[in-house]
């Protein structure tokens, strides 16, 4: 049944689940006590002990190979991945969700830019046009939120967005003999560690509470399986794609938000986020009838040409192995 679904379906899949897990983020960032650098530390070991331990269960032996074969992405993700995930959390915590959720809004755009300038990438224009209208909804939904917080708040939130471009662009652009592309989720371990070092730096070694243990532990569990699917997606999208699905998250946040804080969400709330999803479903269901058409007209599956080359390859090299000695 999977392998039946179109590519890009399988990545937008991917992608959304990851963001459906990762909307609770925060959520759970205000509801906790400790200092920045306590949160970090904890955020960090129990996210990459899950991480790590998913990596082993699928690698064993051959994770250090895996790391290699990421190449660049090894440390720039890595990096990039840790960043984010302080920007995040010291954003949250100088001004409000809202106010964050719209700097993510910027990421598609950035990661737009960093994939054109940097490795050449071609957007097509209806992508453009679906970051357009995202971004616009996204920002109409938190638009009662702006002037509310700190103004260094939002100068930090602007990192986020930046570290979520530079990681699904340098993700995406990792080159590959499989179809799907350099897995860069065996990395994410590594951003837990450049996520958890700084903090114990800063004293963020330290025993929670009960209460805040308990929300610590349901964001290791959670944020193991959003950045999975996250950092899958690439595999399967360009990263400006893998962005724009991540806005997603402003209009599940908000709902969250919604039910477990009894916030009524605004008019421009609700149009925001009709736009979103309108937007994506479009955009997925003209990709889904592009596909039909060229596979009715006869043209080639690309993945099927990529798996050809790649079994050609292989078999010059047997053949070059076996050859006189």
């Amino acid at each position: 049944m999977w392998t039946r679904l179109p590519f890009r379906l399988r990545g937008y899949l991917i992608t959304m689940a990851g963001v459906l897990f990762l909307s609770p983020d925060a959520l759970l960032v205000k509801a906790t006590t400790v200092d920045v650098a306590t949160f970090m530390f904890w955020r960090g070991l129990l996210l990459g002990i899950v991480l790590l331990g998913i990596a082993w269960l699928r690698y064993g032996r051959s994770l250090p190979a895996a790391v290699k074969a990421c190449g660049p992405a090894a440390w720039w993700c890595p990096l990039a991945f840790a960043g984010s995930a302080w920007a995040f959390v010291i954003g949250n915590r100088l001004t409000t969700a809202g106010n964050v959720l719209v700097m993510m809004n910027l990421a598609p755009l950035i990661a737009a830019l960093i994939g054109w300038w940097l490795f050449g990438e071609r957007l097509r224009r209806q992508t453009w046009v679906v970051i357009a209208v995202s971004v616009a909804g996204a920002c109409l939904m938190a638009s009662g939120e702006l002037g509310s917080g700190n103004p260094l708040g939002l100068v930090v939130a602007l990192g986020v967005p930046l570290c979520i471009a530079i990681n699904t662009t340098v993700a995406g652009a990792q080159k590959s003999q499989s179809r799907r592309g350099v897995d860069t989720t065996v990395i994410l371990p590594l951003g837990c560690l450049a996520m958890l070092l700084p903090a114990a730096l800063l004293g963020g070694i330290q025993l929670p509470s009960a209460a805040d243990m308990q929300y610590l532990l349901a964001m290791g569990g959670l944020l193991a399986a959003a950045y999975f699917g996250i950092q899958t997606g690439p595999r399967y999208l360009p990263g400006a794609e893998v962005s724009l699905v991540m806005l997603l998250e402003t209009l599940v946040g908000t709902l969250l938000v919604w039910a477990w804080v009894g916030e009524m969400p605004t008019q421009a709330a609700f149009i925001g986020g009709g736009m979103i999803v309108a937007a994506m479903l479009v955009s997925t269901l003209r990709d889904l009838r592009r596909q039909r058409n060229k596979a009715a007209a006869g043209a080639p599956d690309r993945r099927e040409m990529v798996e050809a080359r790649v079994e050609q390859g292989a078999e010059a090299e047997r053949e070059g192995s076996a050859g006189p000695r």
